[in-house]
């Protein structure tokens, strides 16, 4: 077929002809005493997507579902109780995967089409006064649906509560799209990927603490 072949799905995303262009270059030998002035730069240039100042960003050499189970496995341990919601296939493969790990995970499902539910998260936190919920968890932007949830609003709940549980984000296809402030949002475990909104052809998984 004659031209370019394009994906009309809801991701991985095309990538701009011009940008495609601008990275048609050599490979570089990873070897090289020159390979690190390629490669650091990068860690800073994410945290500035995701706007992390004072944390850490990891690129794992995955799709974002690699990226999640890092966090996951790095942060939590087996039978630590999260707070979930599921409200789409997206959604729906994070709690999998906690419960897969062994959490103990207390789900709320919603009603596809609505994101996450912060009244209820609300009152999870309220009646957890022994503070055994390790995690609270919420998918900025479900793919499958196109809905997006309300970090801040996660945050500001948490803090209502006076709950010391982590707040960790699915921002696979979100972050380098939608509005992101991991450091003013107090986001302590936050999941990208590079071919989602950051629209980079590499199957990389982005995770920002």
């Amino acid at each position: 077929m004659a031209g370019f072949t394009h994906l009309f799905i809801p991701g991985p995303t095309n990538i701009p002809e011009e940008v495609r262009q601008a990275m048609n270059l050599p490979m570089e030998d990873m070897r090289a005493a020159s390979f690190p002035n390629l490669t650091l730069p990068l860690f800073e240039d994410i945290k500035r997507v995701f706007k992390n100042e004072t944390g850490r960003v990891f690129i794992y050499p995955s799709s974002g579902t690699g990226a999640w189970e890092a966090a996951m496995t790095n942060v939590l341990s087996p039978g630590d109780r999260v707070l979930m919601s599921r409200f789409g296939q997206f959604s729906h493969l994070w709690v999998d995967m906690a419960e897969r790990l062994g959490f103990e995970v207390d789900v709320i499902d919603c009603e596809w089409g609505t994101g996450v539910p912060l009244e209820l998260y609300a009152e999870k936190l309220r009646a957890d006064k022994a503070h055994r919920i390790k995690a609270v968890f919420c998918t900025q932007n479900e793919t499958a649906t196109g809905v997006t949830s309300d970090v801040a609003g996660c945050r500001a709940v948490l803090d209502a509560a006076n709950h010391p549980a982590l707040l960790f984000v699915d921002g696979v296809s979100s972050i380098g799209s939608i509005d992101f402030r991991q450091e003013e949002w107090r986001v302590d475990c936050a999941v990208s990927g590079s071919q989602k909104g950051f629209m980079l052809p590499a199957g990389l998984g982005f995770l920002s603490v």
